[in-house]
């Protein structure tokens, strides 16, 4: 989904023509390290553009987007992948986030999204580890997922719902008097249709709704700490919490998102009724004593995860500090690989619904009283009263949500 909108929208957007080209935003990367693509820019700047034909940009866009629609589509529709193909989703994906400018990444004194980029990144990142080297078996031999790359995941989900908690209590009041529901389904970025009867429901269940919120986002991530079981039931919260917001608002494809790192929550035997009885045979005989991997493989492996061990450890450091802190903030990359990631939400909400209205003209005096002035529409956000609130998720269209935030700057 995440390619599939880069490669409709980024021609718009970023593109030659586009509203902030990205070749414009690299020459200006380029001058500001003295006209080299050396180590400084590529570290400020890491794309793969740098090394791409600049003189069509939008074909390169394009092909960016449709190499990682292609590899995604494989991966999902086979079940197959290896390492190498998560690595070439990461690096394409990293590639366009990081010539997005502010409809990727927004600025990170913004006071809400978007925090799906990065997070994409950071999980997609998690993912080269979790499969194999080679194989694109759906069930390799010798391959089995590192505890390492199962608590990365875990540790993922538990700083998104922390992270999300703690800046609604230390950010909005109304999240403290338990008021924010009152006002967030009719002024959330894009609304969907579900969530006009949201917003018409009696006040008991917004106060109601907040405390489920709270207790899901600030006491829930805990349960992950205190064996299996509870383990098993923080993902199936989790999961069911993603999917009420789903329904009722267009959050793009983030709540989807937040869902991957849940399914770490889950061991075999969990998961055992969704798969068929061949296949839960096979996982069972793989790993019975005596299944032993190749050396080679075996010992690549375990150096990999025991380097990403470190690396996540050493990345998490100023991660932990920002949420430690009262002026924590959110949606934040602390390297420009975003690997690991500060992450939060709603720590504000709007009380009234302002919208900023385009008009144009076809007369050649604008100035003219007669002249005839018309609205243009967006495709998804609020505009015409006569017209029901849009249905997209997981899809997602950038400038639609970015004109929410003109309203209210």
């Amino acid at each position: 989904v995440a390619f599939l909108v880069a490669f409709h929208q980024n021609k718009q957007l970023i593109g030659e023509k586009g509203l902030l080209p990205c070749k414009l935003y690299l020459q200006d990367v380029k001058k500001y390290f003295k006209g080299k693509v050396g180590l400084d820019a590529l570290s400020y700047a890491p794309t793969l553009i740098w090394f791409l034909d600049w003189s069509a940009m939008d074909s390169t866009l394009d092909c960016l987007a449709l190499a990682g629609l292609a590899v995604a589509a494989f991966v999902l529709l086979t079940g197959c992948a290896n390492m190498v193909l998560m690595f070439l989703l990461w690096l394409l994906y990293l590639s366009l986030v990081n010539v997005g400018q502010i409809w990727w990444v927004l600025n990170p004194s913004a006071l809400l999204f978007p925090r799906w980029e990065s997070q994409l990144l950071e999980t997609g990142f998690l993912g080269i580890f979790l499969c194999p080297l080679w194989s694109l078996s759906r069930l390799p031999q010798g391959s089995p997922p590192s505890r390492i790359v199962i608590w990365s995941f875990r540790w993922l989900i538990f700083r998104i719902m922390l992270g999300a908690g703690l800046i609604k209590i230390r950010g909005d009041r109304c999240w403290r008097e338990l008021t924010c529901m009152d006002y967030h389904y009719e002024t959330q970025p894009v609304p969907n249709p579900i969530s006009y009867f949201m917003h018409r429901s009696p006040w008991w269940f917004h106060r109601f709704e907040t405390l489920v919120n709270h207790f899901i986002e600030l006491l829930v991530p805990f349960f992950l700490l205190l064996g299996r079981r509870m383990a098993i039931l923080h993902g199936l919260l989790q999961i069911l919490f993603q999917v009420l917001l789903i329904i009722s608002g267009n959050l793009s494809f983030l709540n989807w998102l937040t869902m991957v790192p849940s399914l770490a929550c889950f061991d075999d035997a969990s998961l055992g009724l969704l798969f068929g009885g061949r296949l839960r045979e096979r996982a069972a005989r793989l790993q019975r004593p005596g299944t032993q991997s190749p050396a080679l493989g075996s010992c690549i492996r375990r150096v990999l995860n025991i380097s990403l061990g470190l690396l996540i450890t050493y990345l998490s450091i100023p991660v932990v500090l920002n949420l430690l802190s009262s002026r924590q903030v959110m949606n934040t990359s602390f390297n420009s690989l975003r690997i690991v990631n500060t992450y939060g939400a709603f720590g504000s909400i709007t009380k009234e619904r302002t919208e900023v209205i385009l008009q144009g003209t076809s007369s050649l005096d604008p100035n003219d009283p007669t002249a005839v002035w018309e609205e243009f529409e967006f495709k998804c956000k609020p505009g015409d009263l006569r017209r029901r609130p849009c249905l997209i998720s997981p899809y997602h269209y950038r400038l639609d949500w970015l004109m929410w935030f003109a309203a209210f700057q």
